[in-house]
């Protein structure tokens, strides 16, 4: 059976944190879905198309990272893709205690899944999407925290 990871997120955008997570799971799975999750009710600094194109661009090259959109509960995502894990990542006690409770729900909606937990490489223990919107929102330059292939 194939080892199939859905990393979900709004990747709002895409930041070396997210990149160096995807990229030490790469050899724990057979295939990783970056799931980019649109929510009607939260509005998405950079449109959907974008964020996709992004993480397509990232990890172009890389027959084991495939990037989707989805809509709904993740783990109803994991289940039509036949996928028994969910990949996070944590920065902080404080992520863990949020990812432990949501993980832990998971797991009762849909007992085949396993949520697997990669720490954060300390360079990027401080860095979120939110830290690249407002740099970015104030006329900063957030380059070195994203992607080379994420042009703004």
């Amino acid at each position: 059976m194939k080892r199939i990871a859905v990393f979900p997120g709004s990747f709002d955008p895409i930041t070396k944190g997210h990149e160096s997570i995807i990229l030490r799971a790469i050899p724990l799975f057979d295939e990783i879905v970056v799931a980019i999750g649109e929510n009607a009710e939260k509005k998405s600094f950079f449109p959907l198309e974008k964020r996709v194109k992004w993480v397509q661009d990232v990890f172009q090259g890389v027959p084991q990272v495939t990037v989707e959109s989805y809509q709904g509960l993740t783990v109803d995502f994991c289940r039509e893709r036949n996928a028994g894990y969910i990949l996070r990542g944590l920065r902080t006690s404080a992520d863990f205690e949020f990812e432990r409770s949501i993980g832990q729900i998971n797991k009762k909606l849909y007992p085949g899944i396993e949520t697997v937990f990669l720490l954060t490489t300390p360079e990027f223990t401080a860095l979120n999407s939110s830290i690249v919107r407002d740099i970015l929102k104030n006329g900063g330059d957030p380059s070195q925290f994203v992607p080379d292939a994420v042009k703004f």
